[in-house]
């Protein structure tokens, strides 16, 4: 029986200082090289994902900006794309018109970038930017014309969480939409991404492209709601929220006690 192994990122993969432990690089390399599946679904870019389990030289694609994308580890080739109509420049306009200044990732001129109004950032944005100082994706730009350049495929947003709840429910069934709070410092995020883009799509295209009989998932977010829903084994990390915890198969240790190589230490050759 084939098994795919697919793990979240932040907050389970990775420790509380954005990074995989030592451990965990040995036990799922090795694992790779025993012949099990392993991949990551994560909401990070490709580029912000690969420096971050830089340690993990597993190869089979990633499926990324949660679920947007499904990349090959080994070309950085986007093998599945999922982009945004016309229309959500409408969207775009009402939210700036909300007093909410939107992060627009678009891929401009075959480059993925994301823009964002440079003297309309706010605390949370700027944060966010000068964590990505030198990224060549880093776009700033200085009106609205600008901002909606390119082929757009995912719009975040960091604002207080009353402006951003009436967006998210105003959006929520016409968008794949997530409203929560960033675990790292508490920012309140809302993010828009087309209806189709999820991690479960992302994963249900990754288990055909390999031929994998079963799903086995790793979560600690809301993020991770929906490929938890369709994994046949998914384990919550113990630092996850607990509408996670309560449709997961088991509970495992935390991210910051490397809970997922634990876990496929104990189980993951069984199924090689």
């Amino acid at each position: 029986m084939k098994t795919l192994y697919v793990s979240d990122l932040d907050g389970t993969l990775l420790n509380s200082s954005q990074t995989t432990s030592e451990y965990t690089n040995n036990v799922i390399n090795t694992l790779a090289e025993k012949g099990v599946l392993f991949s990551y679904a994560t909401a990070r870019s490709y580029s912000t994902a690969r420096r971050a389990a830089s340690g993990i030289s597993a190869q089979i694609p990633l499926v990324v900006y949660n679920g947007t994308f499904v990349i090959d580890n080994l070309t950085g080739e986007r093998l599945v794309s999922n982009f945004f109509q016309s229309d959500i420049k409408n969207v775009i306009q009402e939210l700036i018109d909300g007093s909410v200044n939107p992060i627009i990732y678009s891929i401009i001129d075959d480059k993925e970038k994301f823009s964002y109004i440079e003297d309309k950032c706010n605390a949370g944005q700027r944060l966010f930017i000068d964590s990505r100082k030198g990224d060549s994706r880093d776009n700033a730009v200085e009106n609205e014309i600008n901002l909606l350049k390119g082929n757009i495929f995912y719009i975040s947003c960091i604002y207080d969480e009353k402006h951003l709840l009436s967006f998210y429910d105003k959006y929520k069934n016409q968008f794949n939409c997530l409203y929560q709070k960033d675990i790292y410092d508490d920012m309140q995020w809302l993010e828009i991404m087309p209806l189709k883009a999820t991690k479960a799509n992302g994963i249900q295209t990754l288990k055909e492209l390999l031929s994998c009989d079963r799903i086995v998932a790793f979560g600690d977010g809301l993020n991770d709601m929906d490929m938890f829903k369709i994994a046949d084994e998914c384990y919550a990390v113990s630092n996850a929220v607990d509408e996670l915890k309560a449709i997961a198969t088991g509970i495992i240790d935390s991210n910051n006690n490397d809970g997922v190589a634990k876990w496929l230490v104990e189980n993951a050759e069984a199924f090689v």
